[in-house]
């Protein structure tokens, strides 16, 4: 008798990040050392190229492959800059940052708590996705949060309009 097949195969989630880049070797191997990936599937494209890979960071599952001619996919690289970004939550997010920055990631904001609750920092990795890292650290009602928010926004505003002057 024939084995039923899982809709959404073991180890997935119902969303999987699916990243374009050149050079998806130096990608696999920079995911590795920024963010503990484990490599589970490379399967090899044209000569010098990844048709497909797959990488486990935490429970979830990223997939990956170089830019082809003919794909319709493109790299942020190719775009001069990236259409979507990953949010990662990790148990500790400064260091789970300074791994990344360690292994080649940039700085685009700095860790730290944010109104929503979490402790929160975004880089961008050496092929052009933007990561954001996060701890957890906070449950907040959706009314704390607005009120958060609205604080939040006039301070930035304020701190606009004294840098501007």
């Amino acid at each position: 008798m024939p084995r039923e097949v899982k809709p959404i195969p073991d180890g997935f989630h119902t969303v999987t990040p699916y990243l374009t880049v050149n050079d998806a070797a130096r990608a696999i191997d920079f995911y590795k050392r920024a963010f503990g990936a484990q490599e589970k599937v490379r399967m090899q494209g044209p000569p010098g190229k990844v048709g497909h890979a797959e990488l486990k960071i935490g429970d979830s599952i990223v997939m990956l492959a170089d830019e082809m001619p003919g794909s319709g996919c493109r790299s942020p690289h190719a775009l001069g800059g990236s259409t979507a970004g990953i949010f990662l939550y990790v148990k500790d997010v400064d260091a789970a940052f300074k791994q990344a920055v360690s292994a080649g990631a940039k700085v685009a904001t700095e860790p730290a708590d944010m109104f929503w609750g979490d402790r929160f920092g975004r880089l961008t990795d050496p092929f052009g996705h933007v990561w954001s890292l996060a701890t957890h650290k906070e449950d907040v009602t959706p009314e704390e949060m607005q009120k958060r928010s609205q604080t939040a926004m006039s301070s930035s505003a304020q701190k606009v309009r004294t840098a501007s002057e």
